[in-house]
Formats: structure tokens, C-alpha cells, sequence
């Protein structure tokens, strides 16, 4: 996908994947769980693009932006070289980071309202207002079928004039939906064993429109 130069993007789990995919990697993303880590915040520090941290489960904004002021300065944690050695590792600081707004348990956060307060939030802390929304998870109430709907409602935002909208994530797949970790000869190709996707048709559908809409 590189060598064509199609972008691509991960969450980053862990502070060792870095060392072997890093330069292969365009974007990366710091999960609602691990956004409020201090291993994932100096990792970030030292990565060589753009860095989302997510809003945490619970729906807070400030732990992503407390993700991103550490994120911004320099950091030295216990890693791997690039020969696979322990090593103790130093970073420059990364400050090409956002907030990713994925709703939480308090709700979703994909709204207009929701995401002028995010913005406001991070001015605030001396932050670039950027913002990417997470259609899927809290914002769709894990229901796959509502991601479409929840991307035209940010889609609309970002037309209407709120440029700092940089982003849109969606989870997509083959085919539509999820299955379980079963027998593996009973698994279906291209359907998700994690959360719930939308289908590479619709997929298709929604970025053809986006397109056209945004042109």
C-alpha cells in the first residue's frame, strides 16, 4: 500500500510495534484505553506522525488533552532500538497531535455542541482546536448501522464551515457486522471478530459521497 502511496494509519498498542512498523505508518491513533498511560503518552512523543488520542471511556475530553501537553514535550522511557535491544529510549516531543471524539459512557460527542466544547477545551490548554470523530463505538452506541448516519451528521459540520474538523474515522471491513472467536474453520472472510464494521460497500458509497460533497 505504501509503494502505491495509499496512507495508512493504526493504534498503536504497545511501545515495541513502533521500532518494526513505524516507517511504513502514515497516522496513529492512542485508544481510549491506554490514552491516559504514561507509557502510550512518551511512546507518542517519539513517533514520526500524527498522533490521535482518544476521549477516554468514560467520554472525558481532558484526559485526551492531558494525552496530547505530554505528548508535546520530551520524554526517555524503557524501550527496544532498532536492533530489538532494551534500550532506554529519548524523544524530541510530538506535537502534531489532536483529540479523537469516539463518545463514551456519558454519550455520544459527535454533535455540534460537543464538538464546539471539545474545541473550546482545547484553546483553552494552549492546544490546536483540531478534532477527528470516531463514527463508530460511543458515537454510534456500537451499532454499526448508525455510522453512516453519524459521518453525514459531522460531514455537515465540517461543510457548514468548521474547518478544524480534520478527520473522520470509520470501522469498516469485507462484509458488514462481527462474529465470534469460534472455530476458525467456522469463520465467515471479511467479517470483523472484534467490533462491529460496515461493509466495503457501503464503505465505498460513503467516501464517493464525501467526495463529491466536500468538491
Amino acid at each position: 500500500m505504501t509503494r502505491i502511496g495509499l496512507p495508512t494509519a493504526t493504534e498503536f498498542l504497545d511501545p515495541f510495534t513502533p521500532q518494526y512498523i513505524g516507517d511504513l505508518v502514515s497516522w496513529g491513533a492512542i485508544g481510549a484505553r491506554t490514552a491516559e498511560s504514561q507509557t502510550h503518552r512518551q511512546m507518542a512523543s517519539g513517533l514520526s506522525m500524527p498522533i490521535g488520542f482518544k476521549n477516554g471511556t468514560g467520554g472525558s475530553v481532558q484526559l485526551a488533552i492531558d494525552g496530547m501537553i505530554a505528548c508535546n514535550g520530551e520524554h526517555a522511557f524503557l524501550g527496544i532500538d532498532d536492533d530489538g535491544k532494551t534500550s532506554i529510549v529519548i524523544t524530541k516531543g510530538n506535537k502534531a497531535n489532536h483529540v479523537i471524539l469516539r463518545g463514551g459512557a456519558s454519550g455520544p460527542n459527535y454533535d455540534k455542541d460537543s464538538i464546539n466544547e471539545a474545541q473550546e477545551l482545547l484553546k483553552k490548554n494552549n492546544l490546536e482546536p483540531n478534532i477527528v470523530v470516531d463514527c463508530s463505538h460511543g458515537n454510534s452506541n456500537k451499532d454499526h448501522n448508525r455510522q453512516p448516519i453519524v459521518f453525514k451528521e459531522i460531514l455537515d459540520q465540517r461543510i457548514n464551515g468548521n474547518d478544524k474538523i480534520i478527520g473522520i474515522m470509520l470501522e469498516s471491513n469485507i462484509n458488514p457486522g462481527s462474529q465470534s472467536l469460534g472455530n476458525i474453520e467456522d469463520l465467515e472472510y471479511g467479517v470483523s471478530i472484534t467490533d462491529k464494521c460496515v461493509g466495503w460497500e457501503k464503505t465505498e458509497e460513503i467516501i464517493i459521497e464525501a467526495n463529491n460533497l466536500l468538491n
